[in-house]
């Protein structure tokens, strides 16, 4: 048996407008310009306090106190939390790969920067018949991706080793955190960021479809 690690956003689900969205409208409430939707994947992928830093006008941010940052990104994750399936939708082919995986015999997880409640619950919605091991986002205390605590507490608790497992991602955070954890890492080009940032993170694999995950997970 192997372990396959999936990332959220932009690997298993298409989450941009809703997430792009629910940050304009909170920027928009607060007299902040806001952005193209498109400019958004280049936000997500390392938690929310990130991406609503981000979001702001440049240097905005560091004039703002703790509480009132902490305060934007609870009213932006409170926005998101609640318009968070209007246009998001699962990738074309990826519960059928994920499907075919597990009858493969291979444990399947999530691991995603999304906050955690945020992340079971987008998978209980869009794939309620995978049979995920285990689901989380981050959490308080818990480092978040690239770093390589949650990804090894996750492959203990599926009695896996990093050296049988992949983590499967869209972003070069992803790339980053399977290669901290010792994983094999597999890039997907469908996502927010292509397959040139993949590769320039040196990607052991770059896949172009979904259908290519058994594929690989046979030949592997």
């Amino acid at each position: 048996m192997k372990a396959f690690l999936f990332d959220l956003d932009g690997t298993l689900i298409d989450s941009l407008e809703d997430i792009g969205q629910a940050c304009n409208d909170v920027l928009a409430s607060h007299g902040y310009p806001v952005h193209p939707l498109p400019k958004y994947r280049y936000y997500v992928g390392r938690g929310f306090h990130k991406l609503v830093s981000d979001a702001l006008p440049l240097g905005e941010s560091a004039k703002l106190s703790t509480a009132e940052l902490s305060a934007l990104v609870t009213e932006a994750r409170a926005q998101y939390g609640n318009n968070m399936c209007v246009h998001t939708r699962p990738y074309d082919g990826i519960t059928g790969a994920l499907l075919a995986l597990a009858a493969q015999g291979h444990a399947l997880a999530v691991l995603s920067n999304k906050p955690d409640d945020l992340t079971v619950a987008l998978i209980g919605r869009y794939f309620p018949d995978v049979p995920f091991a285990l689901v989380r986002g981050g959490r308080d205390g818990v480092p978040l991706k690239p770093e390589a605590d949650a990804p090894l507490d996750m492959l203990r608790q599926m009695s896996v080793l990093p050296a049988d497992s992949f983590y499967v991602g869209d972003s070069n955070v992803d790339i980053f955190t399977a290669r901290n954890a010792g994983m094999t890492s597999i890039g997907v080009a469908w996502g927010f960021r292509g397959a040139e940032e993949l590769r320039a993170a040196q990607a052991d694999h770059v896949i172009e479809a979904p259908e290519a995950l058994p594929r690989l997970a046979r030949e592997a």
